[in-house]
């Protein structure tokens, strides 16, 4: 680990003296808190049952310094939803301008790729970046912040609705093996406007390759976002995913994890309720097979009054795979009025197959609803028996009772191409058949 550790040090400072403009000062303090920090390890109780042994011990290049990619378009096609949707597409982990398609947003909806916003929009840029994923957030959060240069800045201004989703597409070939890619993603959703992000990870070769993103997103005053991230990498890739946004009056927002990827990957989700009236929708469904080990990390901080959360993750596990929940709900002593919804449910298909899961209450206001829990088991034999005696295949029966648990979350999202393509997946997760 030693090796991998100072090899990501010197890239750090590298990376510090070759800051642009306003992102001079996030790198500077992300240098300086990966050095105190250094990477998690099983000892710091929100990464116990998570090694990160594999990332810390590699020695990967950084993709912001190596120069761009190319790809013909079309090899982009069975990720981008059928096309008709604005994408900022990032290849290898560089922003690739021509493949993305983000010309037709109306006034009022602005979207830069990060060194665009750091020449035409410096004190948009300065005033959100590093503040709702600060620098010592941990250290995989300083290490993002020393790298800070690929990503995008997301504007939309008061009452605006975009009608489509915006899809940031990150892609990796044969090109990205041995990288690490640091996007940074900030999203400004003023007060009283609609917003919707697709931010998709995705492998067109199994190479080994590190993707470390943060998120930071400001939901204003009666506004709505809503974050969808589908993480479908190469399993030899490693992936941690941070999101963090901070909710002002009776906002809404609303995030949803789709996670099949990765030999190691790590999700996490963090929100702030800081305004009295809003609310936040947090779902998600991992399923892993093989060796892989997912982790799922929650944080919902009820500081006002009168606020919601509602929260629901479901896994399948398979094989030797290891998954990870760990939800917590905290409610400050003005937060009177919470109401707050966790839970947890998991399949294991395998005698080996493993989860450890820990749904999470700190409650320090006295007028409140708040429930949890947990449920760990296998496919219903009850269900199982019936399926086969109305004639139907053991095998695809068991097919059929584990796609069933999985679409209940998916019926969630309010997006029909959204849910028919990730429906879609889950049904070639279990039967390596296309849905029809």
């Amino acid at each position: 680990m030693t090796t991998g550790l100072r090899f990501a040090e010197q890239a750090v400072e590298a990376a510090v003296a070759d800051a642009p403009g306003s992102l001079k000062a996030l790198r500077a303090a992300g240098s300086t808190a990966f050095q105190t920090l250094g990477f998690p390890t099983t000892r710091n109780e929100d990464w116990h049952y998570t090694s990160v042994s594999a990332i810390a011990s590699a020695q990967y290049a950084p993709a912001i310094a190596k120069p761009e990619s190319t790809l013909d378009p079309a090899a982009l096609e069975p990720y981008t939803f059928g096309g008709t949707w604005p994408l900022m597409v990032f290849l290898n982990g560089r922003f690739a301008p021509a493949l993305s398609t983000i010309e037709t947003l109306p006034a009022g909806i602005r979207v830069f790729d990060m060194a665009t916003a750091v020449a035409q929009a410096p004190d948009l840029l300065g005033k959100y970046v590093g503040t709702a994923a600060p620098a010592d957030r941990d250290g995989f959060t300083a290490l993002n912040a020393a790298f800070a240069g690929e990503g995008t800045l997301i504007h939309v201004a008061k009452e605006m609705v975009i009608e489509h989703p915006i899809h940031l597409l990150h892609v990796t070939d044969a090109n990205g093996a041995g990288l690490m890619s640091h996007p940074r993603h900030v999203m400004v959703v003023e007060r009283h406007a609609k917003a919707s992000v697709v931010e998709s990870y995705v492998s067109l070769a199994d190479v080994p390759y590190f993707t470390n993103a943060v998120l930071e997103a400001f939901v204003e005053d009666g506004a709505t976002l809503q974050v969808i991230r589908i993480q479908r990498e190469a399993r030899s890739a490693h992936h941690i995913g941070t999101v963090e946004a901070r909710q002002g009056r009776d906002s809404h927002f609303l995030t949803f994890t789709f996670q099949t990827g990765g030999a190691l990957s790590r999700s996490n989700v963090y929100t702030v309720l800081d305004g009295e009236g809003c609310g936040c929708t947090i779902n998600g469904l991992y399923m892993l097979d093989g060796e892989q080990h997912a982790d799922h990390q929650t944080r919902v901080e009820h500081v006002k009054e009168n606020c919601f959360s509602r929260e629901a993750y479901k896994g399948l596990i398979d094989d030797s795979a290891h998954g990870v929940f760990n939800g917590k709900v905290y409610v400050h002593p003005e937060a009177q009025k919470t109401d707050g919804k966790q839970t947890n449910h998991t399949l294991l298909l395998s005698d080996k197959a493993q989860i450890d899961t820990k749904p999470q209450l700190e409650i320090f206001a006295d007028d409140v609803k708040c429930t949890h829990g947990a449920t760990v088991g296998r496919i219903d034999e009850t269900s199982l028996f019936y399926l086969k005696s109305r004639g139907v295949g053991k095998v695809l029966a068991k097919q059929l009772l584990m796609y069933a648990f999985a679409a209940d979350v998916l019926e969630t999202l309010d997006n029909p191409v959204i849910v028919e393509a990730l429906e879609k997946l889950t049904v070639e997760r279990f039967t390596g058949s296309s849905a029809h």
